[in-house]
């Protein structure tokens, strides 16, 4: 039985990740063609996470994923309550929290005077101190947007159970470490994904090789993968 469990863990997480990626592909959030992306470098595909998101039959089965990892064997929540970063993570927390019919909160993106930005909950959200906490978001690249908001829900007493993103595009990053207080928490995602990137220009990108225009993404360029 010791040997057998994680052979059915691991069956059940790659069902798990086959299925977002036919939601992600259904709803054309995988979209390919010729991209210059944030960071000045080019890719072939990019994830639209809206795409899916404006799907609320697939938004809440996204969610149910980690609901579902988060129910002890009585269904019973194991969490108190769940929290994301704005935009998506707004849409993301408050369904997962509606299905482990715990509470959702939010943080917003806080520039300060300095320029560095931070992450702070809306006024009237509050975390009880020793409260479990499930962190989510949609698309982790850097892991920055987490990586602001841990340290608010530390702040308020807070304690991490989880930290789980829909699509993983960092290489299969297990951990993120608190910026404030150096504490390591377990990051799970449904779908990881490896998407190359180039630098521009013939030599190196095998777009513009081709002769392919170059499109930013989200533009009406970009067209959705069969």
């Amino acid at each position: 039985m010791t040997t057998l469990k994680p052979t059915i863990d691991i069956a059940a997480r790659a069902a798990v990740a086959a299925r977002t990626e036919e939601l992600f592909r259904r709803s054309g959030a995988l979209r390919e063609g010729h991209f210059l992306l944030k960071s000045g470098r080019h890719g072939d595909a990019y994830v639209e996470k809206f795409a899916v998101l404006a799907d609320p039959a697939a938004t809440s089965e996204l969610c149910g994923f980690w609901a579902a990892a988060h129910r002890d064997d009585d269904g019973r929540a194991r969490v108190d309550l769940v929290a994301g970063p704005t935009t998506g993570g707004v849409i993301l927390s408050f369904e997962t929290a509606r299905q482990l019919r715990v509470r959702s909160i939010f943080a917003e993106e806080v520039r300060d005077t300095d320029g560095t930005t931070r992450r702070e909950f809306r006024r009237g959200f509050t975390i009880a101190k020793g409260e479990r906490v499930l962190l989510v978001d949609d698309i982790l690249t850097t892991g920055g947007s987490l990586l602001a908001l841990i340290p608010a829900v530390e702040a308020m007493g807070g304690e991490i159970v989880e930290c789980a993103v829909l699509v993983d595009r960092s290489g299969g990053r297990p951990t993120l470490t608190s910026p404030t207080t150096g504490r390591v928490y377990s990051l799970r995602s449904l779908w990881q994904l490896d998407l190359p990137t180039f630098e521009p220009g013939p030599d190196t990108c095998p777009q513009c090789a081709a002769g392919l225009p170059v499109y930013a993404p989200g533009s009406t360029g970009a067209g959705p993968t069969a």
